[in-house]
């Protein structure tokens, strides 16, 4: 989850992921790759899908969910960290990962518990604001 301050008010990089309707809000996510680590993943999937680079603050939690693919319940467990804005412009996705993303917006971050999509996501929003109060 990548917020920064624009206009004196924190905000999130939120992607609509590709072949959603319009306002489905999700954070950046995907596979780890051979020999990384998870929050490696999380900076490499944020500049895929988002196009912009951050650094890391420290991890927020980790979300557990069941979906079915093909027939197969998959049991999935996703890892969230906060990072701060370091560079880059939201939207500039690398053309090889273009067709994952169909849009990029920065949404306020005291609205993206509400704003997200996913529960987990919205928890792990609610918790970005709680510890970014402090």
């Amino acid at each position: 989850m990548v917020v920064r301050s624009l206009r004196g008010r924190a905000v999130v990089a939120a992607i609509r992921p590709g072949g959603k309707p319009e306002g489905t809000w999700a954070l950046p996510k995907g596979l780890i790759g051979p020999g990384e680590r998870a929050e490696v993943t999380a900076l490499r999937e944020v500049k895929e899908e988002t196009g912009v680079e951050a650094t890391p603050v420290e991890k927020l939690g980790d979300v557990r969910y069941v979906y079915t693919w093909a027939g197969e319940r998959v049991f999935k467990v996703v890892s969230f960290f906060l990072f701060r804005y370091r560079a880059g412009r939201l939207g500039d996705i690398p053309p090889e990962h273009a067709h994952e993303v169909a849009e990029t917006r920065w949404l306020p971050l005291e609205e993206a518990p509400e704003l997200l999509a996913y529960k987990g996501e919205r928890e792990i929003a609610a918790k970005a604001l709680e510890r970014l109060s402090r």
